[in-house]
């Protein structure tokens, strides 16, 4: 069986997207290595043992691939990665409560309720939680 083990975002800011991944958004740090010239290598992941083998590699987004990625998945509004939880109205409430700015606050969107964040790193983040 293949299972998904990482996967990456690019950030505008190795270090400030570290701080806002676990002490906004209650991520866990799994590892943390500085590679020496000012490089971080930053991994995240869920709390309290929840998805153990599953980290998010916090990347550099410079450079001639990421940038324009980047760039285009703001502009056209969608978001770099999708997180679940249990209860989004009650999460969107907690991070609008530590002020994290969202572009749309819980809907419908099919089979799930969804509402997309700024992840202040140069992403857009959406929550989703799967309707019952």
């Amino acid at each position: 069986m293949i299972k998904v083990a990482m996967t990456g975002v690019y950030v505008d800011d190795v270090a400030r997207a570290h701080t806002f991944y676990t002490q906004v958004l209650g991520f866990e740090t799994r590892l943390h290595m500085d590679l020496g010239g000012g490089t971080l290598f930053v991994t995240v992941g869920a709390p309290e043992g929840a998805q153990p083998d599953l980290q998010l590699l916090l990347e550099p987004g410079e450079g001639p691939v990421a940038e324009p990625y980047r760039r285009a998945l703001h502009e056209m509004g969608l978001p770099c990665i999708v997180f679940s939880v249990d209860d989004i109205r009650a999460e969107y409430e907690r991070l609008r409560g530590l002020g994290v700015r969202f572009t749309h606050p819980p809907r419908d969107q099919g089979p799930v309720l969804a509402a997309v964040f700024d992840d202040t790193v140069g992403n857009l983040v959406q929550l989703v939680q799967p309707k019952e």
